[in-house]
């Protein structure tokens, strides 16, 4: 559950007249999930949000294709060995690896949206590796920096401005099911637990800021693996308040509560973000296992009804060798996975680890595309061999 907020001006009741200080009549927008059964968020609009034309369509990154007739394998890709080709978040996304409920990608956008954008397909969050920058909505600013999961629902019109003189390097998360905070975390009323590894007031809100406008008009939504245009005849930023629990937000990860186990803890414990096929786990740096003859580096693990994927950060990996910050790992359905040669051994004795990385199980398998191949190290699968 994330909290019910309001923001500006709201009447007392919803679905009730509304007016401003002139007497106009105000326009009452519900932002409703799961039809009319989930989570929602009421706004309010100078101007009718609903009156968009259809426009040319100039912006919006190469959707995924999946390239087959690959054997089984381990895989490492390289994002750090990636062009930085920049330019404005909605056209510099590239995507990597997908199945039917996530798509993830990076990119090092350079320059803000130079048009509203909407995904109509999915939940968007980023993990800002590196950078900093704004989420602009009719809800309010949201700043990012390094080291933040930034969330925008799906459906919500926004801009990403990244901070101008900055390198930007984001992983991005398309979560076409919807994204929640684990079951496991939370009280039967949808409150986190008092035990859970993080809590409400580590999560960081919009702030609104009234009416304004940026002299844009242009609207992209995406829906169907496809870009649409649109345009406005004013500001959609025309929100004179709102209030609700679907809304952008931030959460450092290092405000993520690591767990340490008399032995080792599996992945589940680092759960972090739930979504339909898919758990978003952090691994972040903490105390390892105590008992006097625990193993602190995992175990080899055959995944029978999961693939992992591992976007590595920054620190000490005791598993792995010939990784670093922007590596990404997939280990596939049907492969045992587990350290490098003389890991699992070096590892005894270890009482912390530095380690800070992004990791998703999903259930469907996931397929590469033609820009994961171009970056691929050919050599991971037989780097376990001794």
């Amino acid at each position: 559950m994330f909290e019910r907020r309001v923001a500006g001006k709201v009447p007392r009741k919803h679905h009730i007249q509304f007016r401003d200080e002139q007497g106009a009549l105000l326009f009452e927008e519900c932002f409703t999930r799961e039809g009319f059964e989930g989570p929602y968020t009421i706004a309010y609009h100078q101007k009718a949000p609903h009156t968009q034309s259809l426009a040319a369509v100039a912006h919006g990154w190469k959707v995924p294709e999946a390239v087959t007739g690959r054997p089984l394998a381990k895989r490492h890709y390289k994002s750090q060995a990636m062009k930085r080709v920049g330019g404005a978040p909605i056209d510099a996304r590239v995507p990597l690896l997908f199945n039917a409920d996530v798509t993830l990608g990076v990119l090092h956008p350079t320059e803000p949206d130079p048009v509203y954008f909407s995904n109509a397909d999915g939940d968007e969050l980023f993990y800002i590796h590196e950078g900093s920058g704004l989420v602009r909505s009719p809800l309010g600013d949201l700043r990012f920096q390094a080291e933040d999961y930034v969330f925008i629902p799906r459906g919500l019109v926004h801009r990403l401005l990244p901070d101008a003189g900055v390198p930007q390097y984001w992983l991005s998360m398309e979560l076409k099911g919807g994204l929640h905070l684990p079951r496991q975390w939370r009280n039967e009323v949808g409150q986190l637990r008092m035990d859970a590894p993080f809590c409400h007031r580590d999560f960081r809100c919009v702030e609104f800021t009234g009416p304004q406008d940026e002299g844009l008009r242009e609207l992209v939504v995406k829906r169907g693996e496809a870009f649409h245009g649109f345009a406005y005849q004013h500001s959609p930023l025309d929100v004179v308040g709102w209030d609700g629990t679907v809304y952008p937000w931030a959460f450092p990860i290092l405000n993520f509560q690591p767990r340490a186990g008399l032995v080792h803890l599996p992945p589940t414990w680092h759960g972090t973000f739930a979504a339909r096929g898919a758990l978003i786990c952090s691994f972040v740096p903490r105390v390892v296992d105590f008992h006097p003859e625990a193993i602190p580096c995992p175990y080899p693990h055959t995944s029978v009804d999961c693939d992992e994927f591992l976007f590595y950060c920054r620190g000490n990996f005791i598993s792995r060798r010939g990784v670093g910050p922007g590596s990404i790992s997939h280990h596939p359905i049907g492969m045992t996975h587990g350290p490098h040669p003389g890991a699992y051994e070096a590892s005894i004795g270890h009482r912390t680890t530095e380690e800070l990385a992004v990791m998703l199980d999903t259930v469907l398998p996931l397929h590469p595309t033609a820009a994961a191949l171009n970056i691929e190290d050919p050599d991971y699968q037989n780097s376990f061999i001794p």
